[in-house]
């Protein structure tokens, strides 16, 4: 190699896969898996990893005996067999003999014992009574192959596009689907057969069978797929009520619409129903940030459908509803739900009280604790001004209008909001005082006392003057501490008071000072999604530390992990 010659590019690494593989392929010995066509297939492509491949198999003796067969004229029950190479377990032979197949070809395999079910660790059992310690001659027929998207890691649900879709988004719980659907047994009998009106049904509610609704959550609008579902997936529902006998299901399906539903706070209480579609792709081209909104919208009272108390149309001379997002202008459910909204999409909201007007000026129309229900159009949005290319003082003037705007919400309680402005400034200004004594005390009442306590020590830093200022938000961030540290104490007293293999209650403190666990009961925190469902322990759920804790357990959890870890505990569920 001369000394102008570019270096040899680095090898590739290979997956733990290939090389079991490679280690596999070191079995095969000149004559231990020998194939003859007995019919000649169509085209020139064969299998390759990832395909999934369906086929005949009639294996014999030597003497033409045969052992096992999956067609019928030879015992078998008539239903083909189905292989993702490179996923699915399989005798050496057929790891090696399928990707030499074309479509429609038949080829006799002879293979030594080793080869196939006497090979060392092979992944796959044979049938009782199976001579796996005798050389014999496999018959396959390579029905079909393609390119598989595996649902499930098991292989029970896999899917085969025959036509794409259009767009990227695809359903989910708990999204309406609009489908048309046929079935059919392995063995190809029609179960359930196509009709005019497509099937509509909700994801997660059981309406349809597992397996099914799974692949169909893979699926974009307009796509047609054949999605192959096993008896392990094959759920009871209104779609398909008998299962009786059914080891495997072929769902032909094309996805003709779906609504977005989206539970907004994970527990049932906050729902976002997309009636109309917007223009753009979801959820590149939503406001996600701070943006001008406009927006028609209708709000009434969920219980009372025709009590309608704001209509921008008729109360707003039918101009629509400006403002700007992340200022706390509009009741925080409505403006979460209009984040996800595209131009032109029209959706409903129903809202609970506390996401609504309890926590927001209150139409006199609507009572104290009421869920509303709105209809909302988003017309269009604007993004805020791009700083770049702005002068260092129109810079700041912006920066100084978001400084008041946080103010403001800081004023009104609206902590999260307000920190977000802050930050907005600071990264403008990252020097600026009040800025970050501002931002620290949204860190401090909102529970995040570490975040808090870098902010006002940094003060000192850029502005020696703020000393007083940052000395005095420290003694109130550690009476703060204190506080919750005491709340953590008693809300965990008598955790570690039992012997090791005895279960410890935590009694969590009720809004009348008693506990709301009595003797023998256990109590539960709300998981992630805010869903109230108890979760079982998991290694995930077993991560104490890092975590962040919702609720009551979110405001006296650092308190309780230096109390844990005091205590040399690393590692501790909350149940």
């Amino acid at each position: 190699m001369s000394h102008d010659d570019p270096p040899p590019a680095p090898a590739k690494k290979k997956s733990p896969a290939e090389e079991a593989a490679e280690k596999r392929r070191e079995k095969l010995t000149p004559g231990s898996l020998m194939k003859a066509v007995i019919r000649s297939g169509r085209g020139d492509a064969t299998p390759a990893d990832g395909d999934q491949v369906i086929l005949h198999c009639t294996i014999r003796t030597m003497e033409g005996i045969v052992v096992n067969s999956t067609r019928r004229e030879h015992g078998g029950k008539g239903i083909p067999l189905r292989f993702v190479l490179g996923k699915s377990k399989m005798i050496l032979g057929f790891a090696e003999g399928f990707p030499t197949m074309l479509k429609g070809e038949i080829a006799m395999f002879k293979m030594e014992p080793k080869i196939h079910y006497a090979e060392d660790d092979c992944p796959v059992t044979p049938p009782d009574g199976f001579p796996k310690d005798d050389e014999l001659q496999f018959e396959v027929e390579m029905l079909d192959f393609f390119k598989a998207k595996v649902v499930t890691e098991d292989l029970g649900v896999v899917k085969k596009i025959v036509d794409e879709g259009k767009g990227w988004e695809t359903p989910r719980e708990p999204y309406e689907v609009t489908a048309r659907i046929t079935a059919r047994t392995a063995d190809g009998k029609e179960i359930l057969p196509s009709k005019e009106v497509p099937y509509f049904f909700t994801l997660g509610k059981s309406e349809a069978p597992k397996g099914l609704e799974m692949g169909i959550g893979t699926m974009a609008r307009k796509e047609k797929a054949t999605i192959y579902v096993t008896s392990t997936y094959l759920t009871e529902s209104s779609v398909m009520p008998q299962l009786e006998g059914l080891e495997e299901v072929h769902f032909e399906v094309e996805l003709v619409q779906f609504t977005q539903v989206r539970d907004m706070l994970g527990d049932g209480r906050l729902i976002k129903r997309r009636v109309v579609d917007g223009s753009g792709e979801f959820p590149m081209d939503c406001p996600l940030h701070d943006s001008l909104l406009r927006v028609h919208y209708k709000g009434m009272l969920l219980d009372e459908p025709k009590s309608v108390f704001y209509d921008t149309q008729i109360d707003n001379d039918g101009e629509p509803l400006e403002f700007c997002s992340g200022e706390g202008l509009v009741p925080e459910g409505f403006e979460m739900c209009v984040r996800l909204m595209l131009p032109g999409e029209k959706s409903i909201v129903t809202c609970p009280p506390d996401f609504a007007y309890d926590k927001f000026p209150r139409p006199v129309n609507v009572p104290e604790g009421a869920h509303v229900r709105w209809e909302i159009e988003l017309l269009g949005f604007e993004v805020p001004k791009d700083w770049t290319g702005l002068t260092f003082k129109e810079i700041m003037e912006e920066a100084d209008k978001i400084k008041n705007t946080g103010n403001r919400l800081f004023k009104e309680g609206k902590f999260e909001l307000a920190k977000a402005k802050y930050e907005k400034v600071l990264d403008a200004n990252p020097v600026h005082v009040k800025a970050l004594y501002r931002r620290g005390m949204s860190y401090m009442l909102g529970g995040d006392f570490d975040d808090a306590k870098n902010d006002f020590e940094k003060m000192v830093t850029v502005d020696k003057s703020s000393e007083p200022d940052a000395t005095a938000a420290l003694v109130k961030l550690k009476q703060k501490e204190q506080e919750i540290e005491k709340k953590a104490r008693k809300q965990f007293k008598g955790l570690f008071d039992k012997k090791p293999g005895e279960i410890s209650e935590v009694g969590m403190e009720s809004k009348n000072g008693g506990d709301t666990a009595g003797s023998g009961e256990a109590v539960t925190s709300r998981d992630r999604d805010g869903s109230g469902k108890s979760s079982p322990p998991s290694a995930e759920s077993d991560h104490a530390f890092d975590e962040e804790k919702p609720g009551l357990i979110g405001r006296i959890w650092p308190s309780a992990r230096r109390i844990f870890s005091s205590l040399g505990l690393n590692r501790c569920t909350i149940l």
